[in-house]
């Protein structure tokens, strides 16, 4: 750092949605020539911290100052205006312009009313040499990668000399050779006294670049900590919020059949399967009866291992067999053919059709294997409708009910429920407990456990290491897009173990029983 006075300071921050305290007294600190990672799990208050500092938000309490002045930004275009520029994880950039224009789009300079396109083409060129980048600035943006295209945004943030520039995730679709040009592009400008606020979620990145780490944790700050003097396992540690002797002791679903459930022939099994950006390729096997545990941080890969097994996502290479069989999961048409589930952790939007009853909710997928040609008789919906409202607990009761009236839990419910009512093989289950009541949670975990016994596979997605330890028979270890190990849950498996496998990405990946 070359400046012991922060560029910019949030104290006391609260913000709160109905229902929701979103942030709770946060305070932060960036200083000029900087690189320093935001770190916290999904909802612990990052994106919405960025957003009340930027103005998208209000705060409900707290002062920000920049340079010591107090300042409340309006909105993002205030926000830039005054030095504080920000680079989204989705390049916001036309991509049909060149990449001059994306450069100066609104501040070209002009003479007489005419664009100086010449001077736009040199400037263009000029700040893009200031970032070790040689283009063709006349070239439209989509003829470069994505990578590139972060650059230029990058680019046309520091041009309107910001102090502050926010990067939100812009290493989620770069691969190592374009995250190492994306790092010694951000060293350039820290050297410059450019104060940096990086937001990851991959340990690794930010011990490779990063300076200084504030962790924040269900809305509240945990705490700022210098790079070097913070362990990566305390690091996973502070983001999850367990220490590992709390978590000693669970009563594990899996202990007492490990063995059993992985007997015979596997029901599916993935070799060498992967999507390039996405996850590197992989092998897992799933017995049936057995639930497999997917644990690691957020952007690990869990996801995208979930949506090649269903089909969502089409694999670059490798085999799926299911029952010793090849096939080939070119559309989730064709895994629901195979009797596969799969709950989406993004419920609203992947999940529930809001619009619709409890009931059109539930046998939307039995309908979808049908063909809407064959239309589910009104008479066996609501047979089916009656029976998994009354086992889940579903509440209100009414089955026409809109969906989008339903609490969290109970909306999770729903979808549990349209995917039972094909008894499904196989169900993937991805953050199916997420901001839901822990009332809910502890039902949607008795569930999972009743369809192991009752031999379905269950894929379970977690972020939260105590369910992954009691319901999986094994846990498989997902970290910087790669699964790094598979570890059965017999009584040598603990959090311990798990954060460490997280934490240093150690390849001990066990043969499968």
């Amino acid at each position: 750092m070359t400046d012991s006075r922060p560029v910019l300071t949030m104290a006391g921050i609260s913000k709160a949605f109905p229902g929701v305290r979103a942030l709770h007294d946060v305070d932060f600190r960036l200083f000029p020539g900087e690189v320093h990672a935001l770190m916290g799990e999904n909802g612990a208050g990052k994106s919405t911290l960025i957003k009340v500092l930027t103005g998208v938000y209000g705060t409900d309490d707290g002062v920000i100052t920049l340079s010591g002045v107090p300042v409340s930004f309006s909105g993002p275009m205030q926000a830039t205006a005054a030095g504080v520029s920000t680079v989204y994880q989705e390049v916001n950039l036309c991509t049909n312009l060149s990449v001059a224009e994306n450069i100066f789009i609104g501040r070209e300079p002009r003479r007489l009313g005419a664009v100086r396109w010449r001077e736009v083409r040199r400037r263009a060129r000029a700040l893009l040499a200031r970032l070790d980048l040689d283009l063709d600035v006349s070239a439209p943006l989509a003829t470069y990668s994505l990578a590139i295209q972060q650059m230029v945004a990058i680019a046309r943030a520091i041009d309107i000399q910001a102090r502050v520039l926010i990067l939100d995730e812009p290493t989620s679709s770069l691969d190592a050779v374009e995250v190492a040009q994306l790092f010694r592009i951000m060293r350039n400008l820290r050297d410059e006294g450019i104060a940096i606020l990086f937001v990851t979620h991959f340990l690794d990145q930010v011990y490779g670049v990063a300076d200084r780490i504030t962790v924040l944790r269900n809305g509240g700050l945990v705490g700022e900590y210098k790079t070097a003097e913070l362990p990566q396992l305390a690091l996973v540690e502070k983001m999850i919020g367990k220490e590992l002797d709390v978590l000693e002791g669970i009563d594990k679903h899996s202990h007492r059949d490990v063995a059993v459930r992985t007997e015979g022939a596997a029901l599916v099994e993935a070799s060498n399967v992967g999507r390039a950006g996405a996850v590197e390729p992989f092998n897992l096997t799933i017995h049936a009866g057995e639930v497999v545990g997917l644990a690691g941080l957020l952007g690990s890969g869990r996801t995208e291992v979930a949506r090649l097994l269903f089909g969502a996502d089409r694999s670059d290479g490798g085999q799926i067999t299911v029952d010793g069989e090849p096939t080939t999961l070119r559309t989730p048409a064709k895994a629901i053919d195979h009797g596969f589930g799969f709950c989406s952790e993004n419920r609203r939007t992947e999940g529930i059709v809001g619009d619709l009853s409890i009931r059109e909710n539930m046998i939307l997928a039995m309908q979808a294997a049908r063909g809407w040609l064959r239309q589910v008789p009104r008479r066996r919906q609501d047979e089916l409708v009656e029976k998994y409202v009354s086992a889940l607990g579903i509440r209100p009761a009414d089955p026409e009910v809109p969906v989008r009236n339903l609490s969290g839990g109970n909306q999770q419910k729903v979808l549990l429920a349209r995917w039972l009512i094909t008894e499904p093989r196989l169900l993937i289950l991805d953050e199916p407990t997420r901001g839901i009541d822990i009332g809910a949670k502890t039902e949607i975990q008795k569930i999972v456990a009743q369809l192991s016994d009752g031999g379905t596979a269950v894929l379970f997605i977690s972020a939260e290491l105590e369910e992954v330890l009691r319901l999986s028979h094994r846990v498989a270890v997902m970290r910087e897009r790669r699964l790094v190990a598979q570890l059965a849950n017999d009584d040598d498996l603990d959090a311990d173990r798990v954060m460490q496998t997280i934490a240093s990405g150690s390849h001990r990946e066990e043969p499968d029983r």
